[in-house]
């Protein structure tokens, strides 16, 4: 009975051209990389735009000898939960360095690390959510800031995506004593920037804490990479900041960075740190190498050489909208490395997909339900080990898609 159910559930899928296909990549993340589907024993070089590795650092000689070096002084496991034994000497120095990291931005920062965001969005939410609170929830969050939200046993309330006066509305009408206001920082399928000042007032107005998950911020934005608080100016202790440190830091986990009180109850409290085994100690010490290299002269330049190669593919994108889609198709707007390409319907993004794919690059088909209905695209992001020719090949290959399909 349960195959027959699932099997009618996959027919579904398949008939809304919802499939997912998995791929295996034979070779390190890069912008050009091998990939072969799963199943498959023929693999082909692609030039990849949908990596979140926006600075390059996956694959850096010094991310990979630090990783080396903390093998060799903790092994590869970590043995067990942070609570039991599994917090090592690299977890706590990389706990201490995120907190002067975030300092600047929240008084008295301190940071707790975390295997994946996902974790650390599941924690912040389903720890400090609890029948006291109330959760206002941007409508375009995250995945696990959902899950998150759907964990705790606050009251949830949804807002509109940017919508401040909304927002203002619902904190204001709230007789809840707790109220956490919840976004993303940098929207991961649409590139654009949450009106962070505006959130942070209203949480200083309503006695609110102003939750902001930083993915795809941390690293690219603010000065030295320091995040979209740092891009933004902002400090107050009303911030609980969450980043993601295997997108723009090149290795893996996240953070949680607060005030104290709030970093301690986690510890208490937080199912997803306590139970669950430690991330590796080598993963933790290959980090303290990432943070300076993000904060370097070379992380500088990484970022200026990016910026240059968003606004030559945002203006290539505009030319290509503007000749072809009639309309039809808009560019979100982004001053950040995720751009898309919005086409609407499931199969036109598909057939896009798959004309970039046989002229051998590789823009992922974003479909619902990561994305409202009828608002399928193309996903592109940039690294900073793109070049301008690879903008240039990308553009030209969309020109010959659209021709095509729009």
């Amino acid at each position: 009975m349960l195959i027959d159910h699932l099997n009618a559930k996959l027919q579904a899928i398949a008939a809304k051209d919802l499939t997912r296909v998995l791929r295996v990549a034979e070779s390190a993340t890069a912008p050009r990389q091998r990939v072969r589907a799963a199943g498959s024993a023929q693999a082909r070089e692609l030039l990849m735009f949908c990596s979140n590795d926006y600075l390059g650092l996956a694959a850096h000689p010094a991310l990979a000898a630090a990783v080396h070096e903390g093998v060799r002084r903790y092994g590869v496991g970590s043995g067990a939960s942070h609570l039991i034994s599994g917090h090592s000497q690299a977890h706590a120095e990389l706990e201490a360095r995120l907190a002067e990291w975030m300092a600047p931005q929240i008084p008295q920062a301190r940071a707790l690390f975390f295997c994946t965001g996902y974790m650390a969005n599941l924690a912040v939410l389903s720890a400090l959510g609890d029948a006291e609170a109330a959760i206002f929830s941007e409508e375009l969050n995250h995945a696990s800031l959902i899950d998150g939200a759907r964990l705790a046993k606050a009251e949830v309330q949804r807002f509109r995506h940017g919508d401040v006066a909304q927002l203002d509305g619902l904190l204001a009408a709230c007789r809840r004593p707790i109220r956490l206001i919840v976004t993303d920082a940098v929207f991961s399928m649409d590139g654009d920037l949450a009106p962070l000042p505006a959130l942070l007032a209203l949480a200083e107005r309503h006695d609110a804490w102003l939750v902001v998950d930083d993915a795809h911020g941390f690293g690219v934005l603010g000065p030295c990479g320091r995040g979209s608080l740092a891009h933004f100016g902002l400090r107050s202790e009303r911030l609980i900041a969450i980043g993601t440190l295997g997108k723009a830091a090149g290795v893996a986990g996240a953070f949680v960075a607060a005030a104290p009180t709030i970093v301690e109850y986690l510890v208490q409290a937080a199912r997803p740190y306590i139970f669950t085994t430690a991330a590796p100690p080598a993963l933790a010490h290959a980090l303290l190498a990432s943070l300076e290299l993000i904060g370097s002269d070379e992380g500088e330049r990484r970022r200026i050489h990016l910026r240059r190669l968003q606004d030559r593919l945002r203006a290539g994108l505009g030319d290509i909208v503007a000749r072809h889609a009639r309309g039809a198709w808009r560019l979100i707007a982004s001053d950040t490395p995720v751009h898309a390409l919005v086409v609407g319907g499931n199969d036109v993004a598909l057939r896009l997909a798959a004309h970039l794919e046989r002229a051998g690059l590789r823009v992922p088909a974003i479909r619902p339900p990561t994305v409202p209905p009828g608002t399928a695209r193309l996903r592109i992001t940039l690294c900073a080990t793109h070049t301008e020719g690879d903008v240039d090949r990308l553009l030209e290959a969309i020109d010959a898609a659209a021709r095509e399909v729009a």
